[in-house]
Order: C-alpha cells, then structure tokens, then sequence
C-alpha cells in the first residue's frame, strides 16, 4: 500500500476532492495502491463518497487529515514525535564530526606543547651552568595559525555577510554543519527522481486529455530498450501497467495509448504544461560556501600536520613518560587521531572525483532524453496520423456536484426527496415548453 503521508499531500495539493486517477496523476502512484491507499484512509477519516449519474466516484476529504490521524492513532502520534527527536539526533550527529576534528586539533597542540615543555626542562637541567651564565632561560614556543577564527566559526552568525552585501548564494549553514557537507556532502539532489519522473508522465496524459503517444512518453524514461524491444514500443508496459492503460491501434496501424481512469477528475483544473524531458538534477560536492570549505580544508590540514609532528615527537619514549598524564593519553590514541585527520581529507578527495563522474554521467543521460523530446517536434508522417488518431479518443469526464445520483454527505432519504423535487421540477419546465405556442 502505498505511503499515508504521499497520499496526504497529493489530497491537500488537489484542494481534498479528487478521483483515484487524480491521486495517481499527483503522486506518481500505481493505480491499485493510488486505490487500496485512498480506501484505507478515507474509511479512517470518514471522508465523503460522490457518485455521478455516470457511475464515477470522487471522495471528499476534511481539511485537517493529519489531525484526525493523529488524534486516532497513538502509531501516528508516535511516529511524528520520533521524527522529531531523529531531526535534533542527526543534527547531532552531524555537527559531531565537527567537534571531532576541533578536540583532536586541541589534543595535538596540547601534546606538542606538553613535549615541547618537557624537552626544555631537560634541556634546562643539562645546562645549568650556562643559564646561570646568561641570566637564566626562557622558552619559546611558536605561535601556530589553524586558519579562520576558532571561536568565530561556531557562532551561528559566522560566514553571515551585512545584508547589503549578502547573495543567494550564501550558505545558511554554521560551521560544524558545513564540516559534515564538506566531508559526507548533502544528499542525492535525485532521490526523488522515479516519483518525480511518474508525476511527469501522468502530467503528460492528463495534458494530453487521456491519450498518448510513445514518442510522448519517451522522453521521461531511461531505458527504451534495443532493436526489436524499441521497435515494437516495449518500454510502454510499465506505463500501461501502473496507470491501467490500454492500446488503441489507428487504422492506419499506428499505435496510442489510452488511460481511461485519467481521463475522470472530480474538479477541472487549469491545465499545467508538462515538461518537455525528465531533467536529472547535478550532484555539488557541497552547499557550504567556498569560505567554510576553505575553513575546513585549513582545519583538516592543520590536525594531519600536528598528528604527523606528534608522532615524530611521541618516538622519545621516555620524554613521553615525563611529558604528563595527557601526553601519555594522547599516545594511546594516536593512530586514531593519525587516522582521522587522514580520512577527513581523503574522504571529500574520493568523494569530489566520485561526484565528476556521476554528473557526467547525469549529463550524458539528460542530453538522451533531450533529444527524443527535439526529435517529437520534428513530427513526420506516421507519428502525425497517430497524435490524430489520439485525439478523437481523447475526452475528460468531470464528477461534478451538479449531477450526483449518490452522496454519503446527506441522509439517503433528503437526497430522494432532491431528486424527486428535480424531476418534478423537470417535467413541469417540459410542461410548459409543450403548452406554449
């Protein structure tokens, strides 16, 4: 069956009076789970049934859906509680390898500072004599620059230009969030891309009043096949099969292909424009801006250098044994800081190569179905006979209130009484058209 909340917003965008085919059409759904869902949660909200004196039926839904789920379900109410609490765990979880990176960059300098103070004292002890000579020693330990303002990066408004001199492209992320985009990215910009390409196919049939041809269709798919496969229109079955659909042929033999329950729709609508190819959208290495990435590299870079002089420094044993309990800790654990200072900068390395890849492959696969849609327009002969040939089968059949045999929103006995009254009403106007000269 297909997702509650899939068919909930399909409804809500379709102002909650639509048919099965207008679920389908909106959500992208296969018609029996468009079906068995809108069932399902029109008997869990009582929604309203209208029946046409046609036979067709649309279904009437309250305004507030979610609210009465809620109300009814402690499942629901448990499930968007949950998705609360996983909203502010991932957000967690991703500004931790954030804080990750900044304790380990603290660690590193504490150490080096730790040894770099341990060597001197027993450098010092060595040479008592001559510091005594020159008047006592002093240690000097180097100023290290780890990039941008450590302090400035974990406030909300770091990266915030003046509004005079902000742009759309500005990142709306801090920094520890930009940490987890640099590193992991943001997600596939495709993820939706099959509800997506059936949301546009079904726009296509409905724009085109319940009847298509292939050479229609073809620029929202990805694979029609080969040879023979290609010839004979193969790659229309999932499309007959998830919308019901039927082949018509002409009688000049060319084949179209129409979808009756399309062609029903509880309310007519403005006609959108469909688009003219399904368009796969570019992978980004990441939406943080260019000053957090620098920010980020900078970081990365600093803790695998100091991890790299660490190690250099912890091979004196025994200055380690002398340098204090948080030198001794941070021996313990330094291939894990070795290791992840390596893997937060071959990490997004890999990932920037894997992601030219993917968008090439993105590109290849959009420019296909940009030329199936250019060669539509080139329309020859035999495609011109079958768009004719769809036309004559084309229609749209609305389920109007004006003319309902049935409907669960009054009592069964008011609604004869209605009907009784409109028929009376009838045959006194005939009446009179018969009686006048």
């Amino acid at each position: 069956m297909a997702d509650s909340k899939v068919l909930i917003q399909a409804i809500e965008r379709l102002d909650h009076r639509v048919t099965i085919g207008d679920v389908a059409a909106e959500a992208g759904l296969p018609l029996h789970e468009a079906q068995q869902g809108v069932l399902a949660l029109a008997s869990d909200v009582q929604a309203h049934l209208q029946v046409s004196e046609s036979g067709e039926i649309a279904y009437v839904f309250p305004k507030n859906i979610q609210g009465i789920l809620l109300s009814q379900s402690w499942k629901l109410r448990w499930q968007a509680t949950w998705e609360q609490v996983w909203r502010i765990l991932f957000y967690l979880i991703r500004i931790s390898f954030g804080i990750v990176l900044i304790l380990s960059l603290v660690l590193i300098v504490l150490a080096i500072i730790a040894l770099a103070i341990a060597a001197a004292a027993a450098s010092q002890q060595g040479n008592d004599r001559r510091d005594n000579r020159s008047g006592g020693g002093m240690i000097f330990i180097p100023r290290m620059w780890f990039g941008p303002d450590l302090f400035r990066m974990f406030d909300y408004r770091y990266d915030r230009r003046s509004p005079s001199k902000k742009t759309d492209s500005d990142s709306k992320m801090n920094f520890l969030e930009a940490i987890f985009s640099f590193l992991f990215g943001d997600g596939d910009p495709n993820a939706g891309l099959e509800e997506r390409r059936w949301q546009a196919i079904a726009s296509v049939v409905k724009a085109n009043s319940g009847v298509v041809v292939a050479e229609q269709v073809a620029p929202f798919l990805s694979d029609l096949g080969q040879g023979w496969s290609q010839e004979f229109e193969d790659f229309m079955i999932p499309v007959l099969s998830r919308f019901n659909g039927v082949p018509e042929v002409s009688p000049e033999g060319g084949i179209v292909y129409q979808f009756p329950e399309l062609q029903v729709t509880a309310q007519e609508r403005r006609k959108l424009s469909p688009p003219q190819f399904l368009q796969e959208l570019p992978r980004k290495f990441s939406h943080a801006s260019s000053g957090q990435i620098i920010g980020a590299i900078a970081l990365g870079s600093a803790n695998f250098i100091g991890a790299l002089a660490l190690g250099s420094m912890l091979q004196d044993q025994a200055l380690v044994a002398s340098a204090g309990e948080l030198v001794i800790f941070v021996n313990s654990i330094y291939w894990l800081l070795l290791g992840y200072g390596s893997a937060f900068l071959g990490i997004p390395l890999v990932r920037y190569f894997w992601v030219q890849q993917q968008n090439r492959n993105i590109a290849r696969r959009n420019q296909e179905r940009e030329q199936r849609a250019e060669l539509l327009a080139q329309l020859d002969d035999p495609v011109r006979e079958k768009l004719s040939f769809a036309k004559t089968l084309a229609g749209q059949t609305i389920v109007g209130t004006d003319d309902l045999a049935y409907t669960t929103e009054t009592d069964l006995v008011d609604q004869e009484i209605a009907n009784k009254d409109k028929i009376d009403e009838e045959w006194q106007r005939l009446l009179e058209q018969r009686q006048s000269p």
